[in-house]
Formats: C-alpha cells, sequence, structure tokens
C-alpha cells in the first residue's frame, strides 16, 4: 500500500474571514448608533431627572388618559411597541399602533415622541447569514473543482457526502470460517483468495484471474458476509459502497465518483472493491427511470473503469445483488463481471451449519438439537436463522431463564411464520370447530406418514390470521416430489373441511378452509400443467395466468385445452375430497378423541399424536 502525502486543507481560512465579517456587521448594528430615528418637530424638549423604578405597563387607554393629564414626558415607538418616561420619572412600557394621527395627537399633549426605525442584530442575522452562507457554499465547491479539475473537484464533494466504507488491517477479521452452508459459493471464489495470495502461480501458466465476481441470490443469503471473508482470506484492504450511493441531485455526481472510487482502489492495489446492490446503477439501459440519463452515464463509466484494468492491477471488483436478470448485458461479459456466483437458500446440512455457527453466542440448554431446528426451517436463509436464535433468546430471558432451549426456538420458528400468539379470546364454538379442524389434518398426516414428511405438532393456539394449525418437518431435503406424495398432500389439506363436515354438518363448515383449499388447487394446477403429471392432458405445458394478470412464459393454451385442465384440476381436488372423507368416516372415534385433547391441552406433539392414534412403532 503507498503512502501519499497529505496536502494541507485550507478551507478554515475562508471560515475564518467569514466569521470575521459576519461579527464585524453584528458589532456594528450593535454599538453605532442608528441615524434613522424621526423626531416630530415643534416638541418643547424637558430635562427629567431619571429614577431607577420598576417599568410599568400601560394599555391603550391609560396612555391616552396619562397624555390628556400631561403625564407622559417622552414616547420611543418601536414597531408597535413604546417605551418612555412619565413627568414623574417612572417608566412605562405599551402597546400602541403605529398611527402618525395618534402620535401627532399625543405630541400636542407635551409629549416628545421619537419613531425608532433602527435594525437590531436578529434582523442584521436574517438580512446577512444566508447571503454569506451561499457565498460561502459556492466558494468551497468553487475551490474543490479548481483543486482536482470538474471531475476530481465533484469527486472529493461525492466522496465527503457519501464516504467509501475502507475495511483493512482490523484486528477482527471475517474469514471462511465465519461463513457456513454455502459450501459451494465458497469454492468458487476460493481460486480468487489464492490469486491475491500467489498472483505468481497464475501468471506463469499464463491463467488470467476472473477482473469481477457477481453475486446474486435471495436476500440474507449472506453476499456481503461471502465479499468481506474474501478480503478477510486474502489479507488485503476491503473498499465496500453501494450502488445508491452513485445517485444523487447533482448531476455528474456518479461518474465522479466512480472515477474517485477506483483511483482510490488502484492506490490501494491489490485490493477488493465490493459494490453491494449494483443493480441501482447496472440496471440494463433503455429502460425509463428516474434520472435515466445520469444513471446510464454512471453506468458506462463503470463499464470503462472495469474493462480499464491492466492485467496486473490486482483490483477484483465484486457486485452483490438480488436482481441478476436486470442488470446490463455489458456488465456480465467476460472481462467485466465474468464470473457469476448464485448463492442458493441453505439446505438442511447447510441451515444445520449455520445454526451451529450462530449457536456460539448463545447459551443453551444440555441436550438442545439444532438438527431438529434445521429440519423445520425449510426456506430460511442465513439471516432467517440468526433471527431465529436471536427471537429464541429473547423468549427464554423474557420468561427468565437463562438458557435456551427446543421449545423457545419452536416458538420463535412459529412466531417467524404465523407470527405472535393472538390475546383475542375466541369463543367455545368456534375453538371447537378448529380442534376437528386440526384433528382431521393430523390424522391424516399420520395416515401418509410413510409418503408425506411426517408430522411435527397440531395447535388450536390462534397465530396471525390462522385458529391453529398441522406443522410437517421433513426428513430430508428434497429435489423432486412423486404423484404419490402429491395426492396424499391433497387429501391431507381437504382434511380439515372434510372433518368440519362430517361432524357438524354441510350447513357449518366454515371458512377456515380457505387457505387449505387455495394450496391445494394450486399443487393441483401446477403438477398438470407445468410437471405434466396428469394422463389426461398429458405431459405439456400449459399457458397459466398470475395474481397480477401476466402470463408465464408457456406454451399457448386454447380455450379447449383450458377447460379440460380446469375439469382435471376439480377432479384432482374432488377426488381428495372424497378419499378424506372415508378416512375420517372410518374412524370417527379416534378423530374425535384428538379433537377433544386439542381442546384439553391446546398443543400436541407427533409421538402424543401417535400414541392417541395407536400407531405401533417400527421396530
Amino acid at each position: 500500500m503507498t503512502n501519499q502525502k497529505p496536502q494541507k486543507d485550507k478551507s478554515y481560512l475562508f471560515l475564518i474571514i467569514f466569521a470575521l465579517l459576519f461579527a464585524g456587521i453584528i458589532t456594528r448594528s450593535v454599538l453605532v448608533p442608528s441615524n434613522d430615528s424621526i423626531k416630530l418637530p415643534n416638541i418643547a424638549a424637558k430635562e427629567f431627572a431619571a429614577k431607577s423604578v420598576e417599568v410599568q405597563s400601560l394599555n391603550f387607554s391609560e396612555l391616552l388618559a396619562a397624555a390628556r393629564d400631561g403625564q407622559i414626558a417622552t414616547l420611543s415607538l418601536r414597531g408597535d411597541t413604546a417605551t418612555g418616561e412619565m413627568a414623574d420619572g417612572a417608566r412605562y412600557k405599551a402597546v400602541v399602533s403605529h398611527d402618525p394621527a395618534l402620535l401627532a395627537k399625543l405630541s400636542d399633549m407635551g409629549a416628545m415622541v421619537t419613531i425608532d426605525n433602527s435594525k437590531g442584530w436578529m434582523d442584521m442575522i436574517g438580512t446577512w447569514f444566508p447571503i454569506l452562507f451561499t457565498v460561502l457554499i459556492i466558494m468551497w465547491i468553487w475551490r474543490a473543482m479548481r483543486g482536482g479539475g470538474m471531475g476530481g473537484g465533484i469527486g472529493r464533494i461525492a466522496q465527503q457526502m457519501n464516504p467509501t466504507k475502507i475495511i483493512a488491517g482490523t484486528k477482527k477479521k471475517t474469514t471462511f470460517a465465519d461463513v457456513a452452508g454455502i459450501k459451494v459459493a465458497k469454492q468458487e471464489v476460493t481460486e480468487v483468495v489464492d490469486f491475491l495470495k500467489n498472483p505468481d502461480k497464475f501468471r506463469k501458466i499464463g491463467a488470467r484471474i476472473p477482473r469481477g465476481i457477481l453475486l446474486s441470490g435471495e436476500p440474507g443469503t449472506g453476499k456481503t458476509l461471502l465479499a468481506r471473508a474474501i478480503a478477510g482470506e486474502a489479507n488485503v484492504p476491503f473498499f465496500a459502497t453501494s450502488g445508491s450511493d452513485f445517485s444523487g441531485i447533482i448531476v455528474g455526481l456518479g461518474v465522479a465518483k466512480i472515477k474517485e472510487i477506483f483511483e482510490m482502489a488502484k492506490r490501494n492495489s491489490p485490493c477488493i472493491l465490493f459494490i453491494d446492490e449494483i443493480d441501482a446503477i447496472g440496471m440494463s439501459r433503455g429502460r425509463s427511470t428516474f434520472n435515466d440519463n445520469d444513471r446510464e452515464q454512471t453506468l458506462n463509466q463503470l463499464l470503462i473503469e472495469m474493462d480499464g484494468f491492466t492485467g496486473d492491477s490486482g483490483i477484483i471488483v465484486i457486485g452483490a445483488t438480488n436482481r441478476p436478470d436486470m442488470l446490463d448485458g455489458a456488465l456480465l461479459r467476460p472481462g467485466r463481471f465474468d464470473r457469476q456466483v448464485y448463492i442458493e437458500l441453505p439446505d438442511m446440512a447447510g441451515r444445520r451449519e449455520i445454526l451451529d455457527l450462530y449457536a456460539k453466542k448463545f447459551k443453551f440448554a444440555k441436550g438442545t438439537d439444532m438438527g431438529e431446528a434445521a429440519r423445520g426451517t425449510t426456506g430460511f436463509s442465513g439471516a432467517d436463522l440468526e433471527n431465529l436464535l436471536n427471537e429464541a433468546a429473547l423468549l427464554a430471558a423474557r420468561a427468565g431463564r437463562k438458557e435456551i432451549d427446543a421449545k423457545d426456538i419452536d416458538e420463535a420458528r412459529d412466531k417467524i411464520l404465523m407470527g405472535p400468539k393472538k390475546d383475542k379470546k375466541v369463543s367455545a364454538k368456534d375453538l371447537k370447530l378448529t380442534a376437528y379442524h386440526e384433528a382431521g389434518h393430523a390424522f391424516i398426516s399420520v395416515h401418509y406418514r410413510d409418503i408425506t414428511d411426517p408430522i411435527h405438532k397440531a395447535t388450536i393456539i390462534p397465530r396471525g390470521r390462522a385458529l391453529g394449525m398441522v406443522q410437517k418437518l421433513p426428513i430430508d431435503d428434497k429435489v423432486s416430489v412423486t404423484l404419490a406424495e402429491i395426492r396424499a398432500d391433497l387429501v391431507i389439506a381437504m382434511a380439515g373441511r372434510v372433518a368440519e363436515e362430517v361432524f357438524f354438518g354441510r350447513d357449518n363448515i366454515t371458512t377456515g378452509a380457505e387457505m387449505d383449499i387455495a394450496q391445494a388447487t394450486y399443487l393441483a394446477r401446477r403438477s398438470i400443467t407445468m410437471a405434466g403429471l396428469s394422463q389426461k392432458i398429458g405431459p405439456v405445458a400449459v399457458n397459466q395466468v398470475d395474481t397480477f394478470g401476466h402470463r408465464h412464459a408457456l406454451e399457448s393454451a386454447s380455450e379447449k385445452t383450458a377447460e379440460s385442465v380446469d375439469a382435471e384440476v376439480r377432479a384432482w381436488i374432488d377426488a381428495a375430497y372424497k378419499n378424506a372423507t372415508a378416512l375420517i368416516s372410518k374412524n370417527r372415534a379416534v378423530v374425535k378423541k384428538l379433537a377433544e385433547e386439542l381442546l384439553r391441552r391446546e398443543t400436541l406433539t407427533r409421538e402424543e399424536i401417535e400414541k392417541i392414534i395407536g400407531v405401533k412403532k417400527k421396530k
């Protein structure tokens, strides 16, 4: 890293000059007597002995009465406030209007009237401060432009407004040991670290290290953390900025700051330049957005800087975005971001690694299994998992315990997925309906335990919009789903509505199955139109319409095909409903026992449910 001799900043001289000038103006307005006072003529001046008495407040009527009696000796008017002395030497204060006729009348009654039009120091501040402040800003910008030309001056201003974070030489460095759950992504960037440590090994064989690496993936998957780990492993300076830092009110600000940042990186090479949310400036050109012209100029400058690297510059640009599809094609070509690393949501093994890593910061009760937590957090990112353990710690602390146990983690997961527990009291009728509804789901889930994911628990504790729920935990990560599992899931989804109908009658079914029906319909339609699992429709992709009315990029479907799809979806749902009805009707006593236990205990675990149903454990 090269060291440059810092230039002395003489901006403080301008501040001192303007401060002295401003102080001089204020001092003059306060100390120098004003010549703006106006005295009415033909008034006989009298001398009065000054007396140290309290100021008397008079209203307008009292002031006129005192003037008629000849008691007012002097009257000085400033704005609408009149002050002066009475004939006996007492001082007074009154509020009067600036009326020339009234002032002449008071003068005829023997008072010496003076009108003070001079400006006080507050008036002078209000007049001169905005002018001096504007001049100071203009001179500051002018001096910055003189110091480094137009680009360098604006770039320096931009750097002061949005400073680039420099993370280098810190005692606590982020390394690959601090990154878990993204093993494939770490392998992709390992050779970047090797290049920064041993560049000659690559140059001798003629290899060119990627000049830019684009990290993409869902929010919270660890893109920024991985970039910091690369810098920590390579032990090189790490410059961090974001795409939004290059946009501003001043036109040309982004271009100037791009130049400034890359100049800084070149002075500290080898180094890593990290640009977070790069889609803010790297969006495809031609899209109509606010301030589009300035954004495109900023993007063009970024393209020039990245393509202008020399082979031995030692600068590696790492970009991060959640929307790689929005980036301009020129930014992704080889020579710029010529390596793209997609960071997926962690699988079960990855979630276990992340939980074990974050668990080091918390205190857990003996026997707490992180594997169980990893099974129940499908779809969680690394940030979500850290938040899960933190929520569990908060719950344990709120309960007055010093350690986190499995129940805290389970409660934290339910809170994140479904929302906090409702304080609203549920009526006995609704609670009973909910218990039978969830008992139907639980019974059918256990019935299909060899086909679908095993049940985790059933509860009638209301959370969010749901009055109850049945949770399942996958045994392992699934790459695909079989047709048998899909049909079983459809029966499980229909079981709640079927239980209501079987035990309470058709007229007493509720809207509680709304989400179940929506999920079952989506699963059936997707399986038929996207996966080609229907014998009637065949292995073809049929065009679908999403919730916003836009069609997916699939094959078009005729009206006849669309009608056939609708009929097939209905047939799948009807078959699932029929199977659920047959199973629950045949096992009414067992389902009723499950519902009664839910009403008594509110929550049942998998072991408790299987015991009630009478499931024999596998040997």
